[in-house]
């Protein structure tokens, strides 16, 4: 049964390579992804250090580091990933830079929010939901993975989020890579279910940081981070959403111990901003 929603991009004319792909960190959540002839960009986040951003319900935060590269430096995009709709995640030199034509994956509430600033392509999918991609002879499944962003004290005053689980397929619809973007979430109930529909996940990008607010969790530290791993089991995970804000309460540094004194070391790649990850696969 084919996917409701599909997106045709258009072709560039050359052979989709599945041989490999490459991660560029740009910083917070915002990855630069190339891969079987698409190029996408995640929740892209390009203020400098002690720039601002507003949260929400008056909780502002001043980032600590810069992005790797510029938005004016970005090559061209296929489309966003956007998980949510966080300043952190989608800044204002986003909303005022980025072409309004691009489509932009992501939750409903972020794509309503991105109607009213004027993009015009935004696709919108509920939680396992699926769209289908086309670049010329490769196709990409993206479907909408669960996400909690706060316990539910605070669940009704944060924006929806979504996790987002990518899969790269040949002309005959073989899977050849699966990568898995938790999204800002903690661990809750529904990830269990992640490695039951999709047991063979080759990469996942971890949103860390231990985000708190009135003294109250909202992304996952370190602790939650290894459980994430020991969940989802992914072949590699790389962290990022780290030490870029001043509401990020949980250093990179805590989450090496723990994944050290978990004996998982050999799972995970470690990127600072600028760092790409060039992976090969079979």
């Amino acid at each position: 049964m084919e996917d409701a929603k599909r997106l045709i991009l258009p072709a560039d004319g050359t052979t989709a390579n599945f041989d490999s792909g490459s991660i560029f960190f740009i910083g917070t959540a915002t990855v630069l992804l190339r891969y079987a002839g698409f190029t996408i960009l995640t929740d892209p986040n390009f203020l400098h250090r002690g720039d601002h951003v507003h949260l929400g319900y008056g909780i502002h935060s001043e980032r600590l580091t810069d992005p790797a590269l510029d938005i004016e430096q970005l090559p061209p995009l296929d489309f966003v990933l956007l998980s949510h709709m966080h300043d952190d995640h989608f800044d204002r030199i986003a909303a005022e830079k980025l072409d309004k034509n691009l489509p932009i994956i992501t939750t409903h509430h972020a794509a309503a929010d991105l109607k009213q600033k004027g993009f015009h392509s935004p696709q919108a999918l509920t939680t396992w939901e699926t769209i289908t991609v086309v670049k010329g002879d490769a196709t990409l499944r993206i479907t909408a993975m669960p996400g909690i962003h706060g316990p539910s004290i605070l669940k009704a005053l944060l924006p929806p989020v979504m996790g987002s689980m990518l899969e790269f397929q040949t002309p005959n619809a073989e899977t050849k890579f699966r990568l898995y973007i938790t999204g800002d979430t903690l661990i809750h109930q529904s990830l269990y279910e992640i490695p039951r529909r999709y047991p063979n996940i080759d990469l996942a990008l971890l949103h860390l940081g231990g985000t708190k607010a009135f003294g109250i969790l909202l992304t996952m530290d370190a602790k939650q981070g290894v459980q994430a791993i020991q969940i989802i089991a992914p072949r590699t995970a790389i962290p990022i959403h780290f030490n870029d804000y001043t509401v990020f309460k949980s250093a990179l540094e805590d989450f090496k111990q723990a994944i050290a004194q978990a004996g998982l070391d050999n799972h995970l790649q470690y990127l600072n901003h600028g760092d790409t990850y060039t992976f090969t696969v079979s």
